[in-house]
């Protein structure tokens, strides 16, 4: 896939114990954002947040955890994020997802 110019990046911002049907929500989010055909997907587990509920998650040992943050960032054409956010609509019960406009430079993958 050739990817390049206008673009955008889709950011979801859920927690780590979040699930759907048994499963981590962000490994459903990735397949799902797979099987769709977007571009990619990362996710990252973060360290220390809060969101709606203002309680404070860490990794800070007096106050451990069990639901640290995870941010899914996904960059893909617009058409491709509007079309994922039907299924994000289903699967997010809880959680901050926000789309902003990037300019895409370089989309490579190793040569096979």
């Amino acid at each position: 896939m050739k990817l390049s110019g206008s673009g955008e990046r889709l950011t979801i911002f859920i927690g780590e114990s979040d699930r759907h049907r048994h499963r981590p929500l962000h490994t459903e989010i990735v397949e799902r954002a797979r099987r769709a055909g977007l571009a990619g997907a990362t996710v990252v587990r973060g360290i220390e947040g809060f969101g709606a509920s203002s309680h404070l998650h860490t990794t800070r040992v007096l106050r451990l955890s069990e639901d640290l943050p995870v941010i899914v960032t996904i960059i893909d054409v617009t058409e491709r994020i509007d079309a994922f956010l039907e299924v994000l609509d289903e699967l997010v019960i809880e959680g901050l997802v926000v789309r902003e406009p990037v300019e895409i430079v370089t989309y490579r993958a190793r040569p096979a």
